[in-house]
């Protein structure tokens, strides 16, 4: 396409030289064309193929698996980052994001992050995790927020153009097609850079658009080391969270939660 649009330039500046008045108008209309041809095909290259123009668009954020992808990649999501970013790409309709909680535990590390997204612009799912006891005698936990993010994706497919699901679960895929059914484009992000690859083979090929986190890294995460020290919590801050931003949250909108959160690589854990 830009060869076939140089040479119509290259001729017609040739002929235009060597053409009389009347033929003139007619070289610069196809000139005018082939510049206008040019400028589309080179901003159809740089064109961003998770956005369209004025597209509203929607993202699903299954916080444990993008907690363990990004965890597995050896860098931190900055959350204030990533509204920022796709709030610039677009209509940001909503932010979904999921996870279960421990409701039993005097104090969770995965609160003050639940607490700084509600605030922020994000809306937040929870659900209690529920202990069991398997086969071999151990106590176990599980949590599993599936259900409520395609409950909410199909609730909401009607009144959106593009749907940005962070998770590489393989389970999702039905999810993907049911919204794409509805004229709803699909972006998964994952990654595919580790081994194995965190985002099932059978999602990223159900996907329009499939992006690896990697690319995304500079524009919507932050290096570990740039964590800052969690203080002690005063009783004051225990009885009012909504009013206290967390200290490592001033300088960074990623508060850290344990390794041990609920299904950071899988549904369920062990207590013991």
């Amino acid at each position: 396409m830009i060869a076939w649009v140089l040479d119509e330039l290259l001729e017609g500046a040739f002929n235009f030289v060597n053409a009389d008045s009347r033929h003139r108008s007619t070289l610069l209309a196809r000139g005018a064309a082939a510049v206008s041809e040019l400028s589309f095909t080179a901003a159809s290259i740089e064109r961003d193929p998770m956005t369209a123009p004025g597209e509203k668009t929607a993202l699903f954020i299954d916080g444990a698996n993008l907690y363990a992808t990004a965890k597995s990649l050896g860098f931190d999501i900055d959350y204030k980052k990533l509204l920022r970013e796709f709030q610039s790409r677009g209509y940001l309709l909503r932010a979904f994001y999921y996870t279960a909680v421990i409701e039993d535990q005097e104090y969770s590390s995965i609160r003050p992050l639940i607490d700084w997204l509600d605030y922020n612009g994000y809306s937040v799912v929870t659900k209690a995790t529920k202990e069991f006891v398997d086969q071999t005698g151990r106590r176990k936990v599980k949590g599993n927020m599936d259900i409520e993010l395609a409950v909410d994706a199909m609730e909401i497919a009607g009144h959106i153009d593009h749907m940005v699901l962070f998770s590489g679960d393989g389970d999702f895929r039905s999810l993907v097609e049911a919204v794409q059914r509805r004229g709803v484009r699909v972006t998964v992000i994952s990654t595919i850079a580790t081994q194995p690859p965190m985002v099932a083979d059978e999602l990223r090929r159900q996907a329009d658009v499939f992006t690896d986190i990697v690319t995304l890294q500079s524009k919507i995460g932050r290096e570990p080391s740039e964590r800052v020290p969690r203080e002690p919590r005063s009783p004051r801050e225990e009885r009012d969270p909504g009013q206290h931003t967390p200290q490592f949250l001033q300088r960074s909108s990623t508060p850290q939660r344990a390794d041990a959160e609920v299904g950071a690589e899988d549904d369920e854990f062990d207590l013991e």
